[in-house]
């Protein structure tokens, strides 16, 4: 490098030269710039690979082990081992080390697993060819080897391998057509231009010659905003500097269409493109039912630790007297009575815990591993999720999440191809109030409603005919349309003839397709955009040609677009079309009330409303317009803010035409999915990329807006109009007036009384909410907890315009929130993996945008629908299964280590076992491990069409109610009452010396084994009267494991076992069975123990019956065929009584809810809204409050045959 060049650096970054301080330079092709001109200072950019996987070939084992003993449970059972290897205790080291090592590498191997598939995916993308100009010759190379610079060549349906700025096109123009699905998931085609110094380097040879470079900003994860300029070097000394910006760029995972090839160079790659820079890092996902599990491991790990202290402490206190220290024929070695006191406590503390550890067990995580695993299947087997037209069901990506699908209490979902198919056809249009109907949309019918509407051949008059046809042309010429003259074009289905060829438009709006086919049926067709002239064609078959002059493109914030044509006569016209809010305002005359109420009209219905006006110009105001926009465009500064200055000074002085509807087709049965979450109680956002008119309209179709929902904006518009502070205030104001402090969380869905609300907000006002606060004035507050607020008394939020990492950031707030809820993310695109990645679950749709948001996703459904019964159905099952499997665990190794920790005070504290080591070993693993995991794989407390047909009751499961602390203190305290009644029952029958038929004393391992067969049965039979749903899997499963045990029982101790060294058990088994106050003892303290948990169940059923619990009583008392038929109020009578009203039984089945008089039977005709399972007051708690019942049930007494 020479002095000046030396000089051009220093005074370019130290001089304050570039105003751009964060920046970089591309080179293309990698070619110097000529001499004299600047410096080339080559940089380092990364590589063109992606990588999604988290574990490499190197850092598996130890990463994976770090992740795993991260969880309680590991970590501690890791201790427990070490301590069994280090000193001497009452157990085998083995009985704590082959569990954890067995579930450290099941888990291993099935994380081991995920990752390699995501290792293959990445691979098949790195390894994908591309086209690279070298030398004037196209090259073939892998995707990961592309570099920075590099020039390439992508053809028609390719996929761009990173971001690239547009150079030359094969189209003269040099445009392009590219659907951006995977990115923002709108499937319909976007326009990008070439730079118009390069677009006439064609060929590989041409592009090759082309000396340039860029000047651009680093990567950022915005996908709407691009900042850049490139410097052309022709024969000239000084280079051409033209301005770079969004519609130059093309990025990473958009696909090329319309367009047979296109250069560009590459200025992103690997994982600096924007779409990677939206990717969230994958982290592993905890359920709240395992950070449940960690509390009570916590407790329990105090409890163990109170244990072995207390025996520590007694064991020293009873050895304190000389004559109870140590039996004349046990005397201490002389290396124990040289060791400190201090340290012998301590050893005989890890002792102990030894001893009580079982209390813990490693096998309840293998079962729950085992129960999640095997559970998953269910999904997976779900005919109902089947997909026909696919060939595809659900997949099941990760197992750890299954319960947390229960657990629900927001969900995020995408739009386009989620809620939607993005199928948009034109419903009617209204010109001067008077209706048409393209016949073609009804199929051949007209749609109901339309009685009375005028059709094409009811014109209304002359002159309303000659305006009539002005909105046709106008709908022929104010749009983005492109024709293609192919047989298919992706994603279009529609198609219009021309002789014997066929064309299909494609635009960047589907509704302006919409809009351009609906008007081919009504009788104008627009053929083509030829040498600056669009052509159509008339009612008469006559073309009609208009040069088009100027085209003022489509902003969200304008929310509308135009056209400057001129006639074949020499007319100017500008044609605008736009939203009924931006068009109203700015017209002068035509039929606006008419017109206003039909919009008003189409807009309840959710449909997506545009008002179509037009102006004449004279030649003197054409060419003024011209200038105004040409000095707009031309700016290097601010151009954004002069274009919109000189748009809202054009488009003004409208005449109004007409109004048309555009339906934008649902998925099937989207709208009940949505309609059953929000009385399941989830609130339910929609997350898009849209624009906001769209979106909302797609909002009111599928119910997520209701027709007395009042919108709250918090948008751009509104901020520019008001600052950001006094906007938040006056929502707040306005959400918080009618309802007080009270929050919609618990009563979202029931309040009848309650104003909707829904918010609206936008990417760039989301931005600015989460922004940090920077000044320290009164007016400076934490505009996030207020956003908060406003969202947690909206019964609905539409978020548009939001860049992916927007979706993730969003989530992320509601999660980090002080209620901390459950959320769920639903989408089909790439632009929704962040989103996925963020929330607790996240769901994948595999749709027609590829299948990023599927492979990332923990789920993946094939529609929209198959949510309701993922969540309703599976969700609730799977919560309240490894809700009983986790508080029953927890229980049944209470009852085990209790009694052992009773027995020490009758041995000395001398750290002897209860029971023997078989087993200890065996109790978790085999005698009653089977049970429990198949009731929590096959356990159906609620029958499941019971469970799709009342969303209500998903909520009795919200908030993780199954696993509160008060039930949890039950089932611990039921353990220890149970274990009490084991130990001291044996105990005082033990008391009679003569407990055997020949006088013989029963031993110690006689009274454990006595403790450990009651202690056996009681579980296993309480875990059958838990049971609803049994199968003869359940009765094999439940006795034989009761059979295997008294099998084991006989076998351990009736047979001389070579391999033993002794066998304390001989003969142990037989001796007690044979003697009759043991059998009666056994089934004795069954019946104790089980009895207290009988009369709670019994009596909470009879008085203060849950909803799921009535349901249970009729489905049993219906023999399992409850239909919606079924007259739920007689349920409750008693059966004796059942004579009395045999007359009355099948009466008054079809009794109206909107009768005043209360009826006698009440009839469930609908499981909607919050039924109100019993008529009786008294059990339903919310059932004096009318306004908390559902809108179908307001009885607020009982008829007058109800009784108790």
């Amino acid at each position: 490098m020479d002095l000046s060049s030396i000089r051009k650096l220093i005074t370019r970054y130290c001089t304050g030269e570039e105003s751009w301080v964060d920046s970089r330079t591309v080179y293309i092709g990698h070619k110097e710039p000529p001499p004299g001109t600047e410096a080339y200072i080559p940089q380092r950019f990364p590589d063109n690979r992606i990588v999604s996987s988290k574990y490499t070939f190197w850092n598996f084992i130890p990463k994976n082990l770090f992740e795993q003993f991260r969880r309680i449970a590991n970590f501690y059972f890791l201790i427990i081992f070490l301590v069994q290897l280090i000193i001497d205790t009452p157990t085998s080291p083995t009985t704590s080390g082959l569990p954890l090592f067995f579930v450290i590498t099941v888990t291993a191997i099935k994380q081991g697993y995920e990752d390699w598939i995501r290792h293959k995916a990445d691979n098949s993308i790195n390894q994908c060819p591309v086209h690279i100009i070298q030398h004037g010759k196209v090259v073939r190379k892998q995707s990961q080897k592309l570099r920075v610079g590099d020039i390439v060549q992508v053809k028609e349906n390719e996929t761009f391998p990173c971001d690239l700025i547009l150079l030359s096109t094969s189209r003269e123009d040099g445009t392009c057509f590219v659907t951006t699905a995977s990115l923002d998931g709108e499937s319909s085609h976007k326009t990008y231009y070439a730079v118009q110094d390069t677009k006439a380097f064609n060929t590989a040879e041409e592009v090759d010659t082309l000396h340039a470079t860029i000047e651009c900003e680093q990567p950022q994860p915005d996908l709407y905003k691009f900042v850049g300029r490139i410097n052309i070097y022709l024969d000239r000394d000084e280079p051409i500097a033209r301005p770079l910006g969004s519609e130059n760029l093309l990025l990473r995972g958009a696909t090329l269409k319309n367009t047979e090839y296109i250069h560009a160079v590459a200025i992103y790659t690997g994982m600096e493109t924007k779409m990677a820079l939206n990717y969230q890092s994958k982290s592993q996902k905890r359920s709240a039912v395992e950070k449940s599990m960690n509390a009570y491991l916590i407790v329990y790990l105090c409890i163990l630790i109170s244990k072995a202290l207390i025996n520590t402490v007694l064991k020293y206190a009873w050895q304190a007297n000389p004559n109870r220290d140590e039996p004349w024929y046990n005397q201490k070695t002389e290396t124990e009575r040289q060791r400190h006191v201090l340290i012998r406590a301590f050893t005989d503390f890890l002792a102990f815990m030894v001893l009580f550890n079982y209390i813990i067990p490693v096998s309840m995580y293998v079962t729950v591993e085992m129960q999640k695993f095997l559970g998953s299947y269910f999904i997976l087997w779900d005919d109902d999720m089947f997909d026909e037209e696919l060939g595809e069901g659900p997949l099941v990506n990760t197992s750890d999440l299954n319960e947390e699908l229960g657990q629900v209490e927001y969900v995020f979902t995408d739009k386009t191809g989620t809620l939607t198919e993005n199928n948009m056809e034109l419903r009617e249009c209204c010109v001067d109030g008077h209706v048409y109907v393209p016949h073609a949309i009804c199929n051949g019918q007209i749609l109901p409603g339309a009685a009375g509407m005028d059709m094409i051949d009811s014109s209304p008059g002359i002159d309303g005919k000659e305006r009539e046809e002005l909105f046709f042309r106008a709908l022929c010429l104010c749009h983005t349309v492109q024709v293609k003259e192919e047989e298919t074009v992706d994603g279009i289905k529609r198609g219009i003839h021309q002789g014997k060829s066929t064309s299909f438009y494609i635009s960047s709006s589907p509704d302006e397709v919409a809009l351009v086919e609906g008007m081919k049926r009504l009788g104008f067709t627009y053929l083509r955009l030829k040498d600056s002239h669009m052509e159509i064609l008339n009612r008469e078959d006559e073309m009609e040609r208009f040069e088009l002059l100027e085209v003022l493109t489509f902003d969200s914030v304008r929310r509308r677009m135009s056209v400057i044509v001129r006639s074949s006569s020499g007319d100017y016209y500008l044609f605008c079309k736009g939203a009924d809010s931006s068009i109203f305002p700015r017209v002068v005359s035509g039929k606006v009330e008419q017109v206003r109420a039909r919009v008003e009209h189409n807009a309840v219905e959710g449909l997506r409303t545009l008002c179509v006006a037009y102006k004449k110009l004279t030649r003197e105001e054409y060419e003024e317009t011209c200038h105004l926009l040409n000095s707009a465009k031309l700016a290097l500064q601010e151009r954004d803010r002069k274009l919109a200055e000189a748009y809202d000074v054009i488009e003004k002085d409208f005449i109004l035409l007409g109004a048309t509807a555009v339906e934008d087709r649902l998925q099937d049965k989207a709208a009940d999915t949505i309609e059953s979450l929000h009385k399941a109680g989830m609130k339910v956002w929609v997350l898009t990329g849209d624009k906001m008119e769209t979106a909302a309209a797609t909002c009111y179709a599928s119910k997520l807006f209701h027709r007395n929902t009042q919108i709250l904006e918090l948008t751009t518009k509104r901020t520019e109009e008001q600052s950001l502070h006094d906007v938040l205030f006056d929502l707040s104001r306005t959400v918080l007036r009618h309802h007080g402090s009270m929050t919609r969380d618990t009563f979202s869905g029931l309040s009848g009384d309650c104003q909707d609300y829904g918010l609206i907000i936008d990417g760039a006002t989301l931005s600015a909410v989460l922004k940090p606060i920077q000044d320290g004035t009164s007016n400076g507050g934490n505009y996030k907890e207020i956003f908060l607020e406003i969202c947690r008394n909206c019964s609905a939020v539409l978020c548009c315009r939001m860049a992916p990492l927007q979706k993730a950031q969003i989530v992320k707030l509601i999660k980090a929130s002080k209620e901390h809820p459950i959320t769920l993310a639903i989408g089909d695109g790439a632009n929704d993996v962040s989103m996925i990645l963020e929330a607790h679950v996240g769901i994948g749709i595999m749709g027609k945008e590829g299948r990023q948001a599927a492979r990332n996703s923990d789920y993946a459904i094939t529609k929209f629908k198959h949510l309701k019964k993922m969540l309703l159905v599976h969700g609730h099952y799977y919560y309240i299964r490894i809700a009983e499997l986790v508080q029953y665990f927890f229980y049944k190794n209470v009852c085990f280590i209790f009694p052992q920790f009773l027995y020490q005070f009758f041995c000395g504290f001398s750290q002897q076992p209860l029971y023997d080591t078989a087993y200890l070993t065996l109790y978790n693993i085999s005698f009653t491990s089977l049970p429990i995991l198949l009731y929590s794989l096959m356990e159906q407390h609620i029958n499941m069409d019971i469970l799709k047909r009342d969303p209500t009751l998903y909520r009795d499961i919200a908030k993780n109610s199954l696993l509160r602390w008060p039930t949890f203190i039950y089932w611990t305290f039921l353990g220890v009452f149970d274990a009490v009644v084991f130990f001291f029952g044996a105990f005082f029958l033990f008391d009679n010396t003569t407990f055997t038929s020949n006088g013989q004393m029963f031993g110690n391992w006689t009274f454990g084994t006595l403790v450990f067969t009651v202690l056996v049965f009681t579980v296993t039979l309480k875990l059958a009267l838990d049971t609803h749903y049994w199968t003869w899997i359940n009765h094999f499963v439940i006795w034989g494991s009761l059979l295997f045990y008294v099998i084991f029982s006989l076998l351990w101790g009736g047979i001389i076992w070579p391999f033993l060294n002794y066998q304390r058990m001989y003969y142990v088994f037989m001796q007690m069975l044979s003697s009759g106050p043991a059998w009666l003892s056994i089934i004795l303290l069954i019946i104790v123990s089980l009895l207290p948990d009988v009369v709670k169940k019994v009596l909470c059923r009879a008085l203060w019956p849950t909803t799921t619990e009535r349901i249970q009583n009729a489905d049993k008392l219906y023999k399992g065929h409850l239909s919606e038929f079924t007259p739920l109020s007689s349920l409750h009578a008693p059966p004796a009584r059942k004579h009395d009203r045999h007359g009355n039984e099948n009466q008054n089945h079809t009794h109206r809810r909107s009768d005043s008089s209360p009826p006698k039977k009440l009839m469930c005709t609908y499981w909607g809204g919050r039924p109100d399972y019993c008529t009786f007051s008294s059990f339903l708690r919310i059932g004096e409050n009318p306004r908390f019942s559902g809108a179908a049930y307001a009885y607020s007494t009982p008829g007058p045959e109800t009784s108790v």
